[in-house]
């Protein structure tokens, strides 16, 4: 009787135990978030104009100047270029523009769409989020657009120095100023995954830097106001020396938090505005000096008249878009996007990337 009741018992505890593993394993698998395993998955993509689709047209309705939204989310917008199975969601939280406290959990007042950090904790909660790509820091100390601005001013001054001169000291200490913000964007990120039970394991963080939009190879009858009216040596300077120490500066923060790394600084490379023809721009992936005439006699909208300039274009958001859509299913920490022979972007595993010219 009681090696009966010993054996009953030892059933029994064997039982529970096999029921409470039966019911972890499937509603808590180790590496997902604790939730309903039937929840649609999704692919997120964070962050400012590279990602929003800036300068590929065609602004989904609401973020083309309605109500003061400038996000200019584009239907060319990288997102949608990736080869994704049917039932993945791409949700769009990019906004051109944005720096890293808008991607952070605390966004400056007045912003049209607020934190998007806020606007991915919810929605992790409806979606079962595979990857999380993020492109912020350039709107930053850097102030990318600020500087394409001086080198234009620069070229109208003709000046000795460029906008390059200053900027060659400078330039370090804006990247190094920056890079704790963006590591604070981040951690913002992080813990709105946190926040819905991810885990560090059962998502992909992905962060990108940026490509140059010129070079030193523009054409000689558009280095003017026709399209690129930069100084050869601020060209030279901002394709190979600043838009490479922001790269650097963006794959020392990735590593901070943990993030996969793919780096876009070479990814322009024979495709910048005004090195392709003349006046069509075949072969260019980025947006001359563009001037949006109608909204230039619109006061609420003149001041976004030029937005479009010097981002990447249809053309450009695909290539972008095809690299990283290949890089996301990888197994990679770290990659280059480069050209392959019939010039595709590819990335590139970051230990072979010096192999290539």
């Amino acid at each position: 009787m009681r090696a009966h009741r010993t054996r009953t018992l030892l059933f029994a505890a064997v039982s529970g135990v096999l029921a409470l593993a039966l019911l972890v394993s499937d509603q808590y698998l180790p590496g997902l978030p604790l939730q309903p395993k039937q929840l649609p998955s999704a692919v997120v993509t964070m962050g400012d104009s590279t990602l929003s689709g800036e300068g590929g047209g065609d602004y989904v309705g609401g973020t083309n100047g309605e109500r003061g939204n400038w996000c200019h989310r584009s239907v060319a917008a990288p997102i949608n270029q990736l080869q994704l199975p049917e039932d993945v969601t791409r949700i769009n939280l990019a906004c051109s523009g944005a720096r890293a406290e808008v991607v952070g959990a605390d966004p400056e007042p007045g912003h049209a769409e607020g934190s998007q950090s806020e606007q991915l904790a919810e929605l992790a909660k409806r979606y079962r989020i595979t990857d999380v790509v993020v492109q912020v820091g350039a709107n930053d100390d850097v102030g990318f657009t600020d500087v394409v601005n001086q080198c234009v001013e620069a070229w109208v001054r003709r000046d000795d120095l460029g906008c390059s001169g200053p900027l060659r000291s400078e330039w370090p200490q804006r990247v190094e100023r920056m890079k704790p913000k963006v590591r604070s964007a981040l951690d913002d990120v992080r813990a709105a995954m946190d926040s819905a039970g991810y885990t560090p394991s059962s998502y992909s963080l992905i962060v990108q830097s940026y490509a140059s939009p010129v070079g030193p190879g523009v054409r000689p009858e558009l280095q003017n106001l026709s399209g690129c009216p930069f100084l050869t040596s601020d060209l030279q300077w901002i394709r190979d020396t600043g838009v490479p120490q922001l790269s650097s500066g963006l794959r020392d923060v990735a590593q901070q938090v943990g993030a996969r790394f793919l780096d876009l600084s070479r990814a322009g490379l024979g495709h910048e505005a005004c090195t392709g023809n003349p006046k069509t721009g075949d072969g260019e992936w980025f947006t001359r000096l563009s001037v949006d005439w109608a909204s230039l006699q619109d006061e609420s909208r003149a001041a976004h008249a030029m937005q479009e300039s010097y981002h990447a274009n249809a053309a450009g958001h695909r290539q972008l878009g095809r690299c990283l859509s290949e890089f996301l299913p990888s197994a990679e920490p770290t990659a280059v996007c480069l050209p392959d022979d019939r010039g595709n972007l590819h990335p590139v595993p970051a230990h072979n990337a010096a192999l290539h010219p």
